[in-house]
């Protein structure tokens, strides 16, 4: 925006606030509904894919010269936070496959981007990530999984575990030891196709929450790809996926606003109608300072999330620190404001009648995955501004 100062430089802009009335239309109208169900089911929120994807929020990130929406990083946040408002495994759709097509998007070659962006815009297929295995989390440079060059192919042999929408997604970017001797300057990058011989996956992990979002381990037994899959020069893999790291930690920190901003308002109507000692608990002091805590921190992760967007857009130096900052401070807060949700409607937020005890469930999630909140802070401290 021309003339802009820094802080508009991650204030949202009309277009944005229109995105947001849109897809908050949408994800009311068309995912909200099945958000209950497909928790207690622990089944794919297919609803939401079909609705996302006619409305071309699936993954909105795609530029435009590979069919997609083209849209910046924070109008990406505002879709995943709208979804995440309603319904968090939902939301994972449009997260997801920024994460899991990302490393195409910044280091493959022209034609793998149009190989694999193009269907991914159009919605037929969507992507996964394949970094963390069974010994290798945190850790991700100690992984074992393994791919070796055999003429015009390479062959992948290994697991790989807590991937998420595995055995939805047609494709999978998935990183490998090239050059065991070099750690994590010998491991590459790959795109593999779900339909690709040897590739299978375990059964769906039981999980506290986000059930809808399938997570499951991904086997590859003698996986053989044509080389020109791999993503980027041989042995820059790792350096790849902590590039989208960088990137994606924001999608994440979205998703924990989005949780924390529909357990507020879920719990702010609760309040008003909700009446003891003859009176609305909303009338009560202790009921509004918990309320003003919970928006003010609301207010403050969305801030950082913003600018954390502002700064992926703009590819800022210090979007590391940014990025895991954002990502650490929403989901503590996403947290905190789902706990707090659920004590404000005592006894029946403890059930499953009421969403509130799914999202703080789904909060939880959110300072775990893409990194620990314990080592954003440890990437924050490396990449002090």
């Amino acid at each position: 925006m021309a003339g802009s100062t820094e802080f508009d430089l991650y204030r949202p802009a009309e277009e944005h606030d229109m995105l947001r009335e849109s897809v908050r239309s949408l994800a009311e109208a068309k995912i909200a509904p099945f958000a209950a169900e497909v928790d207690e089911d622990a089944r794919f929120p297919q609803e939401a894919l079909d609705a996302l994807t006619a409305n071309d929020l699936h993954a909105v990130h795609v530029p435009e010269s590979y069919g997609g929406a083209g849209a910046d990083a924070l109008a990406t946040v505002i879709v995943i936070e709208e979804v995440a408002r309603v319904c968090a495994s939902s939301s994972l759709i449009p997260a997801v496959n920024k994460l899991g097509s990302l490393p195409v998007a910044l280091s493959g070659s022209e034609a793998l981007k149009k190989k694999y962006l193009g269907p991914l815009a159009k919605g037929d297929g969507m992507f996964s990530y394949c970094l963390s295995e069974p010994d290798a989390g945190s850790d991700a440079a100690g992984m074992k999984t393994k791919a070796v060059r055999d003429g015009d192919h390479w062959v992948l042999n290994g697991v790989k575990r807590w991937i998420t929408n595995a055995g939805v997604s047609e494709y999978y970017t998935v990183l490998a030891v090239t050059d065991p001797a070099k750690r994590s300057k010998g491991i590459s990058a790959f795109v593999v196709e779900k339909s690709d011989e040897g590739v299978s996956f375990g059964a769906p992990e039981k999980k506290l929450g986000i059930k809808g979002s399938p997570t499951r381990e991904v086997y590859f037994d003698n996986v053989r790809i044509p080389a020109d899959r791999m993503i980027g020069e041989e042995g820059t893999g790792f350096a790849t996926a902590m590039k989208t790291l960088d990137h994606t930690r924001i999608t994440i920190a979205a998703q924990a606003l989005g949780i924390a901003q529909g357990a507020l308002d879920y719990a702010k109507g609760y309040v008003k109608e909700r009446k003891q000692f003859g009176k609305p608990i909303a009338d009560f002091q202790g009921i509004q300072f918990m309320l003003a805590d919970m928006a003010m921190k609301i207010s403050a992760a969305r801030a950082l999330t913003y600018q954390a967007a502002a700064a992926s857009e703009r590819l800022d130096p210090d979007l590391t620190y940014q990025g895991a900052a954002a990502k650490c401070f929403a989901s503590d807060v996403a947290m905190e404001v789902t706990t707090d949700a659920v004590q404000l409607l005592g006894g029946y937020g403890y059930t499953r009648d009421y969403p509130v005890e799914r999202m703080m469930r789904d909060a939880k999630i959110t300072q775990i995955y893409e990194g620990t909140n314990q080592v954003q802070r440890i990437v924050m401290a490396r990449n002090l501004p």
